[in-house]
């Protein structure tokens, strides 16, 4: 069955939480799509955990295109998330609207998903009336890095905390379908979460949002540095991905790998009448 805004919506409504994982290619999200993951996000975190960017700032429409198709292609049921990158839906309203379009036509995206609370209600307006689904996204919002002095936790002065539910309260009334919560205190977000009739997606936002999200590399120990208080690693692909990596290596050098299964054979008359060709 298909992952859609309206089962989305009954799984907040039945309490049945929802799972979200980013993806940026189709075999993983054919994988994911295998396990039963409602949902997949084409975030722009790809900048850093593709591209090797310090940031998600210099993603661009041409980069998430890419790679949202790549998904869309890999993905049958899952409900599928791209992000708008940096300066594509800030500018105004009708960049907004045509990037978001952009996303769905030529990338294959169920729904499209901007940062911002009630200085990006314009936006999520005219892009549902244009018939896209919009998931919105606050608290420790990526593309603010510079405004934030960093990945700083969101929410937990009276004033921001107060400006976060009424954010909350903003989009959804402009039409968001759902709403990522990012980096907040999960007391703030479970304040959040029963306000709205929208689905809640914690990240860093504690278990009492409506699903949660992870980027997949995180969660499977495929990144290297700094992980982020909130991520929780579920399998050390890494290590297996090392391992295997250095018995290729081992194996080329010695001469072990190809071994004869790994070779196609050829009739010796053919080698035979070659070779004297060949002199």
């Amino acid at each position: 069955m298909k992952n859609t805004v309206s089962t989305l919506l009954e799984q907040k409504q039945s309490g049945d939480k929802i799972t979200m994982l980013t993806a940026y290619d189709s075999t993983t999200a054919a994988i994911m799509d295998e396990c039963g993951v409602n949902a997949i996000l084409v975030g722009d975190s790809l900048g850093m955990v593709m591209l090797g960017y310090e940031n998600t700032l210099p993603v661009t429409m041409k980069d998430m295109i890419h790679h949202t198709a790549a998904v869309s292609r890999g993905a049958r049921s899952a409900f599928i998330v791209a992000d708008m990158p940096f300066m594509s839906y800030q500018t105004d309203v009708r960049d907004a609207v045509i990037n978001a379009g952009r996303l769905v036509k030529e990338g294959g995206a169920n729904a499209v998903k901007l940062e911002g609370g009630s200085e990006v209600c314009e936006q999520i307006r005219s892009i549902v009336n244009a018939s896209i689904p919009v998931v919105a996204h606050l608290g420790l919002t990526p593309q603010s890095v510079n405004a934030f002095g960093g990945f700083r936790v969101q929410g937990r002065s009276l004033d921001k905390a107060r400006k976060l539910v009424n954010d909350a309260l903003e989009i959804q009334e402009a039409g968001a379908c759902a709403v990522v919560l990012e980096g907040i205190p999960s007391k703030i977000a479970e304040i959040i979460t029963q306000k709205l009739a929208i689905p809640t997606i914690g990240i860093g936002a504690g278990c009492g949002c409506d699903g949660q999200v992870l980027v997949y590399q995180d969660m499977l120990g495929l990144t290297t540095g700094h992980t982020p208080k909130f991520v929780k690693c579920f399998a050390d692909a890494g290590a297996l991905i090392r391992k295997g990596i250095l018995a290729y290596i081992s194996e080329t050098k010695s001469g072990a790998f190809p071994s004869v299964e790994h070779t196609y054979s050829v009739k010796e008359d053919v080698i035979s009448q070659l070779m004297k060709e060949c002199g």
